[in-house]
């Protein structure tokens, strides 16, 4: 933990709101990110963040510096979206759906050529909406571990599962997103 966090933390708990507001200014953007990787919906992701910041402003006092102030909220923030993904389950439908799963080297000039930034956007969307099909559980590691880069020990400590049921849910979420994408795009494929 910050020496700064930690301050902030204490004069919230004395009674300075404003202090929590700096705390969370400073890391809103990362918890918006990973909750809308989460979600898949921008509106959504800001509701959940907020409700997060709400939760972990309530129990600030029971926060135990006994890990970062970040992945506390962070733990927060995960839970909390993976239980509003459960409330708010919905039946996805993939219209369509590509995987790029050549291991050819990146053409540079690829970028250039008309209409890359739309394929690009494309594929992203196809892959949202992929993970949104996903579990909570198996989209929760994916997003931690392959989109913001979390280390094992962290994975564990934000979600409070043992190292080895991360390491499983992430080989058998990879597994499941290769075959979605995959179906998908032999769904494109002309006949």
């Amino acid at each position: 933990m910050t020496a700064d966090d930690d301050r902030l933390i204490a004069e919230c708990l004395r009674g300075r709101t404003e202090a929590f507001g700096e705390l969370v200014y400073r890391y809103q953007d990362r918890l918006y990110n990973t909750v809308y990787r989460l979600l898949g919906n921008a509106e959504d992701a800001r509701d959940v963040v907020q409700e997060a910041c709400l939760h972990a402003y309530q129990a600030l006092d029971a926060f135990k510096h006994d890990s970062q102030f970040f992945t506390w909220l962070y733990r927060i923030a995960v839970n909390t979206a993976i239980s509003w993904k459960r409330k708010h389950r919905s039946v996805l439908s993939l219209n369509t759906g590509q995987a790029d799963a050549t291991l050819e080297p990146h053409d540079s000039s690829e970028s250039i050529q008309p209409g890359y930034a739309m394929e690009q956007a494309e594929r992203e969307r196809q892959v949202q909406e992929a993970l949104n099909r996903l579990s909570a559980e198996h989209r929760a590691v994916l997003v931690l571990k392959d989109m913001e880069g979390e280390k094992y020990e962290a994975m564990a400590e934000i979600l409070q599962v043992p190292i080895g049921t991360i390491r499983s849910r992430l080989h058998r979420a990879r597994l499941e997103l290769r075959t979605l994408l995959e179906q998908e795009q032999q769904k494109d494929q002309p006949k």
